[in-house]
């Protein structure tokens, strides 16, 4: 058969795609043995009833043919209505590009910044898929490395840095951050901002989780001075809205750009169904109420896990001020991330992310995601502990 191409072929770079754990724990689901998954960002409720009868109604008025490419202009004014009230940039539906989910809209970004060959800047940790995403587009994924003990914050220094010695045309940014639960300060985003502007590079910014703020604030880097010609938003209704099987979200940018992605998604997904979308605009008119309540679960589930971790002193928490994510340090049970979670799996079966699924920056932690009841996520944590203690003890002795 013919040879397949080096583009598709090395997406994971010869090396794994993080997610082993995981697909481990739903074979050992399927075979019958309960597990308690904290892997990944999947809402324990279903998508709101209103949601999918506004879906069920609109497939049944006949919205099940071609949708505009683009999206439906209703969602593209509500969902620019949304991006100028929530970031003070006026936006319009010419800054709006609807997409198969954010993971398309990742895809779509960096199609729009880079030529076959470009570098591509990303800081580590990072969500799992985005060097495969920058690869998938043709570019060189470069890790903009972080550290445990600065809450995975990156330096803008380091940014510009990077951007010098590689010659890069992107930098990708998470905030709030999926793995760490970080939220970036006004002062690194005036930093990013400024090795941005300083280096040429399009910003990337992941913004999917912008409705999960426990503490501070959301800040867009596009409504920065100056920044809005250059950034590209990633937006979502998945984590916002319960709907990640829906596969709904967006691009916000430059007119000139959206229009060049327009062309992109002619080339590929050809758009959206015209009923989810149409389900998508429902959801938004709901307000801030709704994405209120889906987003309470996880502020309560962040307390109560810090509030078990701090009976003891061998499990720590990264600083979580978002997202559906805890990030904790295991090192003193002297295993790797990916150890630990396997052994956990296996005797506890208790599954959760290896940090190193999300680079080499969070080795010696695990990503737990607050995804289930708050007694079976309080009874897993307690049992991440005493598990942790007995390897510690373990080490101590042997």
């Amino acid at each position: 058969m013919p040879q397949l191409s080096p583009r598709i072929t090395t997406l994971n770079d010869g090396g794994s795609d993080g997610w082993e754990v995981f697909y481990r724990a739903r074979a050992m689901k399927a075979a019958g043995t309960p597990v308690t998954e904290l892997t990944i960002g999947e809402h324990d409720i279903g998508t709101d009833t209103a949601i999918l009868d506004a879906m069920h109604a609109a497939a049944h008025a006949g919205q099940t043919g071609y949708a505009a490419v683009p999206g439906i202009a209703p969602l593209r004014d509500a969902v620019a209505t949304r991006v100028t009230e929530r970031t003070g940039v006026p936006t319009t539906r010419d800054n709006i590009l609807i997409t198969p989910g954010g993971q398309s809209a990742l895809f779509a970004a960096h199609m729009a910044a880079l030529d076959p060959g470009d570098h591509a800047l990303y800081v580590d940790p990072y969500y799992a898929t985005y060097p495969g995403t920058i690869r998938a587009a043709s570019g060189v994924p470069v890790a903009v490395t972080t550290r445990a003990d600065q809450a995975f914050l990156p330096h803008p220094e380091t940014i510009a840095r990077r951007a010098r010695e590689t010659g890069a045309k992107s930098l990708l940014i998470n905030t709030p951050n999926n793995p760490t639960g970080t939220v970036y300060p006004a002062d690194t985003l005036d930093g990013i901002a400024a090795a941005c502007t300083a280096n040429d590079l399009w910003l990337i910014s992941d913004e999917v989780y912008d409705t999960q703020l426990w503490d501070g604030a959301h800040l867009s880097p596009r409504a920065l001075p100056g920044m809005a010609g250059r950034t590209l938003v990633i937006g979502s209704m998945s984590k916002s809205h319960a709907m990640t099987g829906s596969r709904i979200g967006w691009v916000v940018g430059p007119k000139t750009a959206i229009a060049a992605l327009i062309d992109l998604a002619t080339a590929t997904t050809y758009g959206v169904p015209g009923f989810i979308q149409s389900a998508a605009l429902f959801a938004l008119t709901q307000g801030p109420d709704l994405e209120a309540d889906i987003a309470a679960p996880f502020r309560r589930r962040r307390d109560l896990v810090l509030s078990i971790l701090a009976r003891q002193d061998l499990v720590t928490a990264i600083p979580s001020a978002g997202a559906m994510y805890l990030m904790l340090d295991i090192r003193k049970a002297q295993l790797s991330g990916r150890a630990f979670a396997e052994a956990l799996l296996d005797s506890h079966h208790i599954a959760v992310m290896p940090g190193e699924s999300f680079g080499a920056s969070a080795a010696g932690h695990i990503r737990v995601a607050l995804t289930v009841a708050d007694d079976r996520l309080a009874a897993a944590i307690d049992t991440i502990c005493s598990f942790t203690a007995a390897l510690t003890l373990e080490k101590r002795h042997a």
